[in-house]
């Protein structure tokens, strides 16, 4: 048979693979400073694993030995990194559960997503992009099942337990001139004891031509994360829009002071075709146990909930 052998063809495969593994394994070593790359990277990063099956799919056509030896190199990080959150598992314990959903404010029926939240019983529901005409529908839909709410601006929280303390968390950039209010912060008085809960939504992020733009949305994360780094009660809840992923890196001021689940991808935007989970459910001395996505709403993005369990 002529030709080059099997180790010496796909060279270039296997250089993209090496690539590839690289670029999972030392994500945080690639540099912001052109155009946001770094935290683009990092927001979409579980997606480098169908790059590692194209790249397999061509080492086959190209019958390339050393490019199959080194697609071993993407795999594994991919499946240190991603691969629990493929096995299927029972749910694990939980004292309350929660639920995070950016409504959108340009939903065409609150009444039905308000419903269709309701259905899945949690404790705590925390929305954002709370319209003026929107509000009364929320607020009349879910008196009944949640007593007590806390609203600020266009984000809010409606709580089965008493809610005290209630006040706003300024996490507004200093760019934005506009009446702009997205952070609230209540004490929920659970049979576990106070609580304090937090309901944010951190700026938006935009991919252009020149890259990504996350500026306003890095600020208002400092900002947030300053906040609960200066909160008096141990225990603390974080649910909101937090525009991007938690291997993003702009993020790290509220991810180095909070945890979650990472069990499952709970994928969450955009309702229709979601690639990335931007709407989180984050705890400080209390264990997120599970995230899990609900049926699509009204909204672009898919409703949350999240197990927490909070006995030590």
């Amino acid at each position: 048979m002529g030709g080059r052998s099997r180790w010496a063809r796909g060279r270039i495969v296997a250089s993209l693979a090496v690539l590839t593994a690289g670029l999972l394994a030392c994500h945080s070593a690639v540099p912001n400073v052109l155009g946001g790359a770094g935290s683009l990277l990092e927001t979409f990063l579980p997606w480098l694993g169908p790059a590692v099956a194209l790249l397999l799919v061509l080492a086959l056509l190209r019958r390339s030995a050393v490019a199959l030896v080194a697609l071993l190199l993407p795999a594994a990080v991919w499946g240190e990194l991603f691969g629990g959150m493929l096995r299927a598992e029972e749910r694990g314990p939980h004292d309350i559960v929660v639920l995070q959903h950016n409504v959108s404010d340009e939903n065409a029926d609150p009444a039905g997503t308000a419903s269709a939240l309701i259905e899945s019983a949690p404790d705590l529901v925390a929305l954002e992009e709370l319209t003026p005409s929107a509000m009364p529908i929320y607020e009349a839909a879910l008196a009944a099942d949640y007593p007590y709410r806390a609203v600020e601006g266009t984000v809010g929280l409606w709580s089965k337990y008493p809610l005290s303390d209630i006040r706003p968390v300024d996490i507004k950039p200093e760019g934005i001139k506009e009446e702009w209010s997205r952070g609230v912060r209540s004490t929920a008085r659970s049979p576990w004891g106070d609580i304090a809960v937090y309901v944010a939504h951190l700026p938006s992020v935009r991919v252009r031509w020149n890259g990504f733009s996350s500026g306003r949305r890095d600020e208002s994360a400092g900002l947030l994360g300053a906040a609960i780094a200066a909160e008096q009660l141990d225990r603390v809840i974080l649910l909101g829009d937090l525009n991007s992923t938690l291997d993003d890196r702009g993020l790290a001021p509220v991810t180095s002071r909070t945890g979650s689940a990472e069990g499952d991808f709970a994928f969450s935007w955009p309702a229709r075709l979601p690639v990335a989970r931007i709407d989180h459910v984050m705890t400080r001395s209390a264990t997120v146990t599970d995230v899990w996505t609900l049926p699509a709403t009204g909204s672009d993005h898919l409703p949350i909930a999240a197990g927490i369990e909070l006995t030590p």
